[in-house]
């Protein structure tokens, strides 16, 4: 039996890649980009696709004509998203740097941060610093994109443990709720054969007011909450928390 020490190590992301980042997501980020009002830029658009992980959303942007740069602290998933640029004929500038502490002061038109990529720091300052990375990272005016899975949404999604196959592969994640809905924890364990891989990770979880407010007070106006990327409002109907702002001008 191994272990890996969660979202910081190389390990976390390499063993539990498949299900984390399966053909299927790939394929949800190009229909996004093709039918989300809230994904929709301008072409020629400088785009900072901020944990960018494998380059689920950073390569159909660069095919879509933007000029994208992607950041991630993983070397093993930034080797993956350059590798499928590559395969995609794309052209990409990929950065291995901590979302904390990146800096391009006023380099990007849109700075997104996607499918619950952000809270994992054990300190809350920290996951506030990410987010005044994002806004001076924008050019004035620019926007914000941010999306997860919000307090509401997992409040009535936190079950018994759920159980995904893929191949021969089996992995169970349990998902246990810590300091009062403060932040959640996910344990994992993957099933290969007569090998098995455990991962634990822990997060801040936010709800949509608190989320808001978190990015009003790293410096964002015109902060908008939306219960998908389809635009839908926040509320009982809502699958995802996504949040824009914009950077004033």
């Amino acid at each position: 039996m191994t272990s890996t020490g969660g979202f910081l190590d190389d390990d976390f992301w390499t063993e539990f890649h498949d299900f984390l980042f399966s053909e299927q997501r790939y394929a949800q980020a190009e229909e996004l980009l093709k039918t989300s009002p809230l994904l929709s830029f301008s072409p020629g658009t400088r785009v900072l696709d901020l944990c960018c992980g494998p380059g689920v959303f950073t390569v159909p942007l660069a095919r879509q004509g933007h000029e994208v740069t992607g950041v991630d602290l993983s070397p093993a998933m930034l080797e993956r998203a350059r590798a499928r640029t590559a395969d995609a004929g794309a052209r990409v500038t990929y950065v291995q740097a901590d979302a904390r502490t990146y800096r391009a002061p006023g380099a990007f038109d849109v700075v997104l941060n996607l499918f619950t990529s952000f809270g994992y720091f054990e300190d809350p300052a920290d996951n506030a610093r990410v987010l005044r990375t994002l806004h001076d990272c924008l050019t004035p005016g620019g926007t914000l994109v941010l999306d997860l899975a919000g307090k509401e949404l997992l409040a009535r999604r936190v079950t018994p443990p759920k159980v995904v196959r893929r191949g021969e592969d089996l992995m169970v994640q349990t998902d246990t709720v810590l300091d009062d809905w403060a932040r959640l924890r996910s344990d994992w364990v993957l099933v290969r054969g007569e090998r098995v891989t455990r991962a634990s990770l822990v997060w801040f979880v936010y709800s949509a007011v608190e989320l808001r407010r978190l990015a009003e007070e790293a410096g964002f106006g015109q902060v908008e909450v939306f219960g998908g990327f389809d635009g839908r409002p926040y509320d009982e109907h809502a699958d995802r928390l996504v949040l824009r702002g914009r950077r004033p001008r």
